[in-house]
């Protein structure tokens, strides 16, 4: 079955966003990115994925759209919702201490008729 038609047919929005985020950490995965974690729970919010690309530790917030009635994906993480994965990071740091550099990236994915048009945005927004 296709990702396109895996999707619509979840009965619910959890459902939905369960089934894209399993579809953008393998398209992550064969972009050479190298996941550490997965919906990271903390107490101030959530982490989609945590990852190496190439010696930088990414902090990755996946956001899928089926329709482009609201925008495009890229659009769907406002200030409040970039200021809680911050908080989420800052956690998940003093739980894994890293030397390196970190980053915010957003992995946009937009439907189409043959299926998931991805965006890997890099380095999307800083902590503030």
């Amino acid at each position: 079955m296709s990702a396109v038609r895996h999707f619509r047919r979840q009965k619910s929005t959890h459902a939905r966003g369960r089934s894209a985020e399993a579809d953008g950490v393998l398209w992550l995965e064969r972009q050479g990115f190298s996941v550490l974690a997965r919906k990271v729970r903390t107490k101030v919010g959530e982490l989609d994925v945590v990852g190496l690309d190439g010696d930088t530790l990414a902090f990755v917030e996946i956001k899928a759209r089926s329709t482009s009635d609201f925008g495009p994906a890229s659009c769907a993480v406002p200030p409040t919702k970039q200021r809680r994965i911050a908080r989420a990071a800052a956690l998940y740091l003093t739980r894994h201490p890293n030397t390196g550099p970190c980053r915010f990236d957003v992995l946009a994915m937009d439907m189409s008729e043959d299926g998931w048009v991805y965006s890997w945005i890099r380095n999307a927004f800083d902590a503030c």
